[in-house]
């Protein structure tokens, strides 16, 4: 006798259609309670997936909050951001047309994989059966006409696929939700749509849309490699513990974090990504490391005897090039969930996760502790490293501030509850070092890719995420002239910030970096620039933000920043404070050398001589 097939439930429904749905499905566990795993998705509509995605996304628009930016590159901004402020267990997808639509978001698929954040991009992509080809916006290869635009994402996504067929979706997009949670390979996953598989319709399995909670693993550790790390920190008598932004993204590893360090009097130094894991106000915490670093962390590097490197990558600005601490050769422990990380610069690796990690080396450790001398180095270098920052935040009564002290007072306004975001030129490097960061979720830099026009859109995410924050974006003028659609977006939205714009008329920290390298101003500031007879133009930037919805005002010095932030802190929407700064100024104390090669021959003497200075500090990288 034969039995009859099982009859699988079936529902009818575009790729499109099924798409959403299951995205909409989709819930995490955070401590205990399920909640939504996306918050929505951004979309800028075209050609290439309004009919299909906009029509799937207006269907389930009560689930699933479809969001409408200014710019692609803005939004995924934005939807990173979201994630990184949720230390990486919510996300949002981004939807694009074809094209430059798509393209857009190509750059800050760039900074997602750098900083290893999740999002979901579904850009649309040409016709699947190539019957109307060539399509607007279409770019054709004679010999490759498979190749779209899209493939540009290959290099910059951890998960990519073209959903050629309906069908694939069953697969292909558990198979991007996974590695958007994967502690290892969390990163950019993109779903290229071709439009007109968007819009075509599959009997897709019932199964496929049942709610379903995911948990992010917490690898545990290899019982060989823990003991090796127990018996490198046993021989240790002056450590020192780097933490990283794998601290942040491991539950409750901050606390542990603590923990370690009051239990065994182990100093700790912060990386970009890593600050605010531990608070500034701890007395273990020595501050921020490497090129952008505390004396007080630097000093201890250069005499550590162990480095523990919790949860980073040990880019070149936390490894001053490979010159600060590794130049004397302390041995190395790289605790990561990532192999790859975990074994850098020749590492004892102990593969797992940082909270994990904490926990099991304190057991083992039980009753060891750094010697009593390191730990009073610590604590004194820690109080001389407060004074220098008291120093250079303060408000010395200059009509053109420097840096340090717009960060000061934005630093003071924030207070506890308060989160700074930014991203780059020379404010990230100033507030690595100087701000007191309260703890996760106040300090929310990108630094990984240093991708100017992050701030403003990436202050948009952080708000979406946490709206009980005041949030604060720190901005330069050549930052905001990049990428300020945003603006318009958070006052549609109603999600406000705060927003201090440093004008020094051009690229200041770069300007200070050529200064550095070459000896000259060239192309930086608006005064060594090309220009029409009249110069550059006087750029009027709370009449622009305020076209833009915003409230804005113009201010001089740092008692009329202080005084404006009082307002902004009492405005109901998007608020704007400029002032003009000075281009020259930045805090000389701390930080360590950066290799940035310098000409090896010129006609100049000034470049002869910074060569020389640049060989003598290549002689100390590992």
């Amino acid at each position: 006798m034969s039995s009859a097939t099982p009859q699988v439930e079936t529902v009818r429904l575009t790729m499109a259609q099924a798409l959403v749905r299951h995205l909409a499905a989709q819930y995490i566990e955070i401590d205990g309670q399920p909640m939504s795993l996306f918050g929505g998705c951004f979309a800028i509509f075209g050609h290439g997936n309004v009919a299909g995605m906009g029509e799937a996304l207006y269907d389930q628009r009560d689930v699933f909050p479809t969001y409408r930016a200014h710019n692609e590159q803005g939004m995924t901004h934005a939807a990173i951001a979201f994630a990184k402020q949720h230390r990486r267990r919510r996300m949002m997808a981004c939807t694009t047309s074809i094209g430059p639509g798509a393209l857009n978001m190509v750059t800050a698929a760039g900074l997602a994989h750098a900083n290893r954040l999740p999002v979901l991009l579904l850009p649309g992509d040409t016709f699947a059966t190539r019957q109307p080809d060539p399509v607007l916006q279409q770019v054709e290869h004679y010999g490759a006409p498979s190749t779209t635009v899209n493939d540009a994402f290959m290099p910059v996504s951890r998960y990519f696929d073209r959903i050629n067929r309906p069908e694939q979706l069953v697969t292909s997009l558990p198979a991007a939700i996974a590695t958007l949670l994967d502690p290892v390979d969390c990163g950019p996953a993109t779903l290229a749509l071709p439009q007109d598989v968007q819009a075509e319709a599959y009997d897709f399995p019932v199964s496929f849309f049942e709610p379903r909670v995911h948990r992010i693993r917490r690898p545990g550790l290899d019982e060989v490699e823990l003991a090796a790390a127990v018996e490198m920190l046993r021989d240790a008598r002056q450590p020192l513990l780097i933490a990283g932004g794998g601290v942040l993204y491991s539950d409750n590893a901050g606390e542990r974090l603590a923990a370690f360090a009051e239990a065994h009097g182990v100093p700790v130094a912060e990386t970009q990504a890593g600050k605010g894991s531990l608070r500034a106000d701890h007395p273990a915490n020595v501050g921020a490391i490497g090129v952008t670093g505390s004396t007080a962390a630097n000093t201890l590097a250069e005499q550590a005897d162990v480095i523990i490197a919790l949860g980073t990558r040990l880019q070149d600005f936390t490894t001053g090039s490979r010159a600060l601490y590794m130049a004397h050769g302390p041995r190395l422990l790289g605790i990561n969930v990532a192999r790859f990380d975990a074994a850098k610069h020749g590492a004892q690796s102990l593969v797992g996760d940082a909270g994990v990690a904490l926990t099991a080396l304190s057991q083992a450790l039980d009753g060891w502790r750094a010697a009593d001398a390191w730990q009073q180095q610590r604590t004194d270098l820690r109080r001389d490293w407060h004074a220098v920052v008291e120093l250079v935040t303060a408000d010395d009564g200059a009509a053109r501030p420097a840096d340090s002290q717009v960060l000061g007072a934005v630093n003071r306004a924030a207070g506890k509850t308060g989160t700074v975001v930014c991203a780059a030129g020379g404010l990230p490097g100033e507030l690595h070092k100087l701000y007191q960061a309260t703890g996760p979720g106040s300090y929310h830099v990108e630094y990984g890719f240093s991708c100017m026009g992050y701030e403003i859109a990436g202050g948009l995410g952080v708000k979406m995420a946490a709206p009980e924050r005041e949030v604060y974006v720190t901005v330069g003028d050549g930052s905001y002239l990049m990428l300020n659609s945003e603006l318009a977006t958070s006052v549609m939205l109603g999600h406000k910030l705060i927003v201090v714009l440093l004008d020094n008329r051009g690229f200041g920290c770069i300007h200070r970096l050529q200064d550095a390298t070459v000896g000259v101003e060239f192309n930086n500031l608006f005064s060594g620039c090309r220009t029409a007879p009249a110069g550059a133009p006087d750029i009027d930037f709370a009449a622009h933000a305020k076209a833009l919805g915003c409230e804005a005002e113009w201010v001089d010095g740092i008692a009329g920043l202080e005084a404006a932030l009082q307002r902004a802190r009492a405005a109901d929407k998007t608020y704007l404070i400029a002032l003009k700064t000075d281009a020259d100024k930045a805090t000389a104390e701390g930080g360590t050398w950066w290799d940035v090669p310098v000409a090896e021959v010129s006609s100049r003497d000034a470049v002869a001589e910074r060569r020389a200075g640049y060989d003598d500090q290549k002689q100390r990288q590992r």
